[in-house]
Order: C-alpha cells, then structure tokens, then sequence
C-alpha cells in the first residue's frame, strides 16, 4: 500500500484527489482493488471525514472510483476507459457548448480517412462482418434502439479496421451524440438513414480502394450531416428544464437547467 503524505495545505481536498488520483495512475491501486476505509484516509492524509468523501466523490465523477454500498461496501478503482470521453462529447453538446454544424464537420474531416485506412488493412474476417452489418441495415426496423445501433455498426467496424484505439474513441463519441439525438427528436430512422446509404463505402473497402473509400464516406458524411444539422434545430427545442433525455437501452442523461453561459 503507498504511503500517504499528510496535508497541510488550505484546498485539502484537491490534494487528496491528487494524491490518490496519481497512486491510482502509477498502478498502487488496480482495477478492482478497493481503497483504504475512510477512517485509514483521515489518518494517513490528517483530514476529517468531510474532506476524504469529497475528494472520493471527485475520483467518482472523474470516472477513478465507483462506491458500493453493503458488507463490502467502499471505494473502489475502476478501469479506466474512452467512455468519459464519449460522456465529455455528450455533455457539452447537451450544453450548448459543442453544435451539430461542428460536430459533422470533425465527421468529414475524421472518417473519410478512417475509410481510407480501413480499404488499407482491411481482412476476410472484417469483410464478413461488414457485408453482415449490410445485410441487417437491409431488414425491417424493429425498434428505436436496435435501429440506431444497426445504422452505426458500419462506423464502428471501420474504425476498428483502424487499429488506433485514440480516433476509435473519438468516433464512437461522435456515434454516441448522434444517437442521443436521434432518440430525442424521435425522428423515423428509415428517412433519417434508410438502408443502402453505407454500401458504396463498403463496396469501396472491400475491394480495397481507398480513394474511392474515403470519397464515398464524405458524401455520405455531408449528406447526412445535412439532415443531422435540421434534427438539431428541434433537438434544442425539446430542452425544457428539467428535461430528460434518454437513448433506448441506455442510461439516461439530465439536461442542465440553465445552460452553461
């Protein structure tokens, strides 16, 4: 177990977080591994009690801890993934702070070369489940939720492809807001996305040509970013304070109720 070093400074609780987040970074404290109790965290930092649960519920918000309740209850370290990145993309979008026009020109600028990458290095194993993702797009929608995950699976085998667990991440957040807006304004997926718009890129991929890849994947970028962008519109129009939105399937979201200035 590290040794602590006692805290003698006016914002306590920040070294606190510091001190653990960094022990948590340095591989001390494993996925899975639970922290010391409370009462051991007061006596190694000389803190009160106030001071530990803040610092915990920091390193909880942060993605570093999760808290379980019971027998064997506690703070304990989690694996720490892109995920809070897809949830950072999220959050500032729902607050504003990032916008569908923005959103879709990272998408033109980003995936036609995760196309490109992908008609490179793709294999007969990625090849049968591309032309399977095709097959499902092409199969009567069932609902909201299976569809919205049916029409992003293309996306996220080619990224895949990719190899490059940084721009898979920021795909996959990219994927993620479009789907929390889709599931709020309720618009018909078929319209939205109906079936075939995916193929030419993966026809392209398939035969490994990445030009033609990567051309395909921009159209379809700004196409589809064109009706992303009107989906927005009433998106910001359904943000009522107090207003939840949730994506089928997934856990739900509360919009701020005032938006961050």
């Amino acid at each position: 177990m590290p040794k602590f070093k006692p805290i003698r400074q006016t914002r306590v609780s920040d070294e606190v977080t510091e001190q653990i987040k960094q022990s948590i970074l340095l591989g001390d404290f494993k996925a899975g591994d639970k922290l010391p109790s409370e009462h051991e965290l007061m006596e190694q930092f000389q803190v009160s009690r106030v001071t530990v649960r803040e610092a915990i519920r920091n390193l909880e918000n942060a993605g570093f801890l999760a808290t379980r309740q019971g027998a064997s209850g506690g703070a304990y370290v989690t694996e720490l993934s892109f995920e809070r990145l897809a949830d950072a993309f999220l959050d500032l979008f729902l607050v504003d702070k990032i916008s569908m026009p923005e959103l879709c020109q990272a998408r033109q600028i980003i995936e036609p070369e995760v196309a490109r990458v992908a008609a490179m290095k793709i294999t007969p194993e990625y090849s049968k489940m591309l032309i399977a993702a095709l097959e499902d797009e092409e199969k009567p929608v069932r609902t909201l939720f299976d569809d919205l995950e049916t029409k992003t699976t293309v996306h996220t085998i080619l990224v895949e492809i990719c190899g490059n667990r940084f721009i898979e991440a920021l795909v996959k957040s990219l994927m993620r807001v479009t789907r929390q807006v889709v599931a709020t304004v309720h618009q018909s997926s078929e319209s939205l996305h109906p079936a075939g718009m995916h193929r030419p890129i993966v026809e392209a991929v398939l035969a490994g040509k990445p030009d033609e890849a990567a051309e395909a994947m921009r159209l379809h970028a700004i196409e589809f970013g064109e009706i992303m962008i009107e989906m927005e519109k009433r998106f910001r129009q359904n943000m009522m304070p107090g207003f939840t939105v949730k994506i089928p399937g997934e856990s739900s979201s509360s919009i701020l109720n005032e938006k961050v200035k």
